[in-house]
């Protein structure tokens, strides 16, 4: 086995980087993280301090369109398309981080059960749909059948092209009964997906990504271009047009499908009540008890 080179080196480098990136993000606000890269204690670079302030700027304003998406009972649905390692779960994972679950969820369907194969196609998708005031992001999607589906042949060519006929129609319906419809494509090449599934097996906190399906999509690499290509070409219409989100660099792919997002749902401040904490009733014959000792976790750290 040849040995890496420095730019791969660096690529893997970049990728732990990132991965630390990940856990700083949920765990720090933001008032503490712009504290360490003032202070230099975490040594980022310009493009990771950059990163972090426009995520959290934009992390912000996801928060002021969740309040106006909740005010103005708007019904909104995501949709997140790409390849296997595209950075679609990432992606979600910024725009839910800092939102309500109650108002913003996500939707990450298993494989269809015997039953929903005889069902109508879109008939398993229908009831994760929003009401008024939610917002839902499709962690895949009922494009499942253009893509994996048709590629793996889990589903006939005259099925898939029932579904070509059927789903241009299907998403109009959707839109014409005031839901808001996204549809986002991650692209990334072919040696950026083989760098990502390497990571994979190699990092055990990843493998659990990587699944057999995974590894068999590599074999169909040139398949799956094919069965993308036509996805984009007939389900591209007016109301429910395809965004592609250039996908590489996950930092930028994050940021740029954020600030799209927000760009196709004009929103506004939401007028709030001022929230006063009200006094703590105390009352003369309440006594505390004590907790058993051996009830409590043992402090190991």
């Amino acid at each position: 086995m040849s040995e890496p080179t420095e730019e791969l080196l660096n690529r893997i480098k970049n990728e732990i980087v990132d991965s630390f990136d990940e856990e700083l993000e949920q765990q720090m606000e933001e008032e503490r993280l712009e504290d360490l890269v003032t202070e230099g204690l975490s040594e980022p670079s310009l493009d990771r301090k950059v990163y972090f302030r426009e995520l959290f700027r934009l992390q912000h304003e996801l928060v002021r369109l969740q309040d106006w998406v909740q005010y103005k009972k708007l019904k909104v649905v995501v949709l997140f398309e790409g390849r296997d390692s595209a950075g679609k779960g990432g992606a979600i994972k910024r725009v839910t981080q800092r939102l309500n679950p109650r108002i913003c969820r996500v939707v990450a369907l298993p494989a269809p059960t015997e039953r929903e194969r005889d069902q109508w196609y879109f008939q398993r998708y229908t009831p994760h749909l929003p009401s008024g005031g939610e917002m839902v992001l499709f962690d895949r999607s009922w494009y499942n059948r253009a893509g994996v589906e048709r590629v793996m042949g889990f589903c006939t060519p005259d099925q898939v092209e029932e579904f070509f006929r059927d789903v241009p129609e299907f998403e109009r319906m959707l839109v014409r009964s005031g839901i808001i419809l996204l549809k986002y494509w991650f692209s990334i090449t072919d040696e950026e997906q083989e760098f990502r599934f390497r990571m994979r097996i190699h990092d055990p906190l990843k493998q659990w990504k990587l699944s057999p399906m995974d590894l068999e999509s590599r074999i169909h690499w040139e398949e799956y271009t094919k069965a993308k290509e036509e996805m984009l070409d007939r389900t591209h219409i007016a109301e429910a047009p395809w965004w592609v989100v250039q996908a590489v660099d996950k930092k930028r792919a994050r940021l740029n499908m954020i600030a799209h997002l927000l760009s196709q749902i004009p929103y506004e401040n939401v007028p709030k009540e001022h929230i006063v904490l009200p006094e703590r009733v105390r009352n003369e014959d309440y006594i505390r008890r004590p907790v058993p000792e051996e009830m409590y976790v043992p402090e190991v750290f």
